[in-house]
């Protein structure tokens, strides 16, 4: 069995910050071991695991809320109900690399009109950002700023 870790220790050893931890645990994904009396809280080679576990959650682009189902999907081991969480992901994404595509057409064609823009006091960019047509207003209220 490996050292218990103290929180400086785990948290190099999962490659996230010590605030990243205490965040986590006041949060419940991460459980915070009890303090002897007069010592260090002590985390074991689990904890680290499931520090992991939640970056890379997180770098495939689950939310901490959607972490929490997973990690509770994880200890009842039900693949079915993992499987549609991760259905649920899928189609978000493939939905906002449709919206993606769809914005580098604009800006493309954004790109275009200003090359052949032969008067510098009027800019097509700055023109469209001005007079935001009814369809992109709908699409920016979609995904508020993170």
């Amino acid at each position: 069995m490996s050292r218990p870790y103290t929180i400086a220790r785990l948290a190099a050893a999962a490659g996230v910050h010590v605030e990243t931890i205490r965040y986590y645990q006041r949060l419940r994904l991460v459980p915070e071991p009890p303090r002897p009396l007069g010592g260090i809280r002590r985390y074991t080679e689990a904890d680290a695991e499931r520090l992991r576990f939640i970056k890379r959650a997180q770098a495939m682009g689950f939310t901490l809320v959607e972490v929490e189902s997973l990690l509770k999907l994880q200890a009842r081991r039900s693949c079915h109900d993992t499987r549609e969480l991760a259905a649920t992901k899928l189609g978000l994404v493939d939905a906002r690399i449709r919206e993606l595509c769809h914005l580098r057409r604009e800006l493309t064609k954004l790109i275009a009109d200003c090359d052949a823009n032969t008067e510098d006091n009027t800019c097509p960019v700055i023109r469209r950002l001005t007079q935001q047509p009814r369809e992109a207003i709908g699409r920016a209220t979609k995904y508020p700023a993170s």
